[in-house]
C-alpha cells in the first residue's frame, strides 16, 4: 500500500516548522537561553544562517512527509478520525524517535538538561502543529 499524501499540507507543515523555529529561538523567547546553554556566539553575518536554514527546510519537509504517510497508514488501519490519528501518530513518533534520541545524544554529549528540554519541547510543538495542519487537510 502506498499512503495517500496531500503534498500541499506537507508544504504548509514544512513552512510551519520554519515559523515555529523562528519564534521559538528568537532572543526574546528562548534564543538567548539557547545560545548560552549551547555555547553559541552569533557571528552577526546573515549569510552564516543560509546553510542551516536550507538544511532545516529539507529536514522539515521529510518530517512532514513521513508524518503524513504514517498518519494515513494509521488512519487506514485503525479507522476513525484522520485528525485524531494524525495527532496520536505525531505524538508517538515524537516520543519514540525525536525525544528519545535527543535525550540519549544530549546525555552522552554532556549537554545541559535545560537545553535538552528546550529542544525536545520545540520539537514537540513543531510536530503537533505539523500534525494539526496535516490532520485537517487529508489527502
Amino acid at each position: 500500500m502506498i499512503p495517500d499524501i496531500n503534498y500541499l499540507a506537507v508544504i504548509a507543515a514544512t513552512l510551519s516548522s520554519m515559523v515555529v523555529g523562528s519564534i521559538w529561538y528568537t532572543p526574546k523567547v528562548f534564543g538567548n537561553y539557547w545560545m548560552r546553554a549551547a555555547d553559541i556566539t552569533p557571528s552577526g553575518k546573515a549569510s552564516d544562517a543560509v546553510r542551516p536554514i536550507v538544511i532545516t527546510v529539507i529536514v522539515s519537509f521529510i518530517t512532514a512527509w513521513v508524518l503524513a504517510g504514517a498518519a494515513f497508514i494509521s488512519w487506514d488501519f485503525y479507522g476513525g478520525s484522520f485528525f485524531v490519528n494524525t495527532l496520536v501518530t505525531a505524538l508517538i513518533l515524537w516520543a519514540g524517535f525525536t525525544a528519545a534520541r535527543f535525550i540519549t545524544h544530549d546525555a552522552f554529549d554532556g549537554r545541559p538538561t535545560g537545553l535538552t528540554v528546550l529542544n525536545v519541547a520545540h520539537e514537540l510543538v513543531t510536530i503537533v502543529i505539523m500534525a494539526i495542519i496535516i490532520g485537517v487537510w487529508p489527502a
